[in-house]
């Protein structure tokens, strides 16, 4: 990682300004974003927001999930569920490496019937 943390993606780099010009939005919706919490900015000590090159693509998607009619709510709920599909893929892709790799587990040993946590 270098010295100024720009290789470290949950770095806090970004004002306001310079991402509202990257992402071609007004300053005021990235305030109303991280009112509403659906980007969590960090903070300097002067209470102003810097923002992350994660905050930046989570920003990013919600700018593209409303350019595609989805309200604030549906953009929130979608954002969520995402966030979850791409838990399960990796607990998917842990537990197959786990199955592929222990001969005693292989295929076609049985499974258990409960349903998956959440469901």
């Amino acid at each position: 990682m270098s010295a100024f943390g720009l290789d470290d993606h949950d770095a806090p780099l970004y004002t306001v300004g310079q991402v509202a010009s990257l992402l071609g939005v007004a300053p005021s919706y990235l305030r109303r974003l991280d009112e509403e919490r659906v980007v969590e900015p960090a903070r300097t000590d002067g209470g102003q927001r810097r923002y992350s090159r994660n905050e930046i693509h989570r920003a990013e998607r919600v700018v593209e999930l409303a350019g595609e009619g989805v309200t604030l709510a549906g953009i929130v709920r979608i954002m969520a569920l995402e966030v979850e599909v791409a838990r399960l893929r990796k607990e998917v892709a842990s537990l197959q490496t786990a199955m592929d790799g222990d001969p005693g587990t292989g295929r076609g040993a049985p499974r258990d019937a409960s349903p998956p946590t959440g469901a």
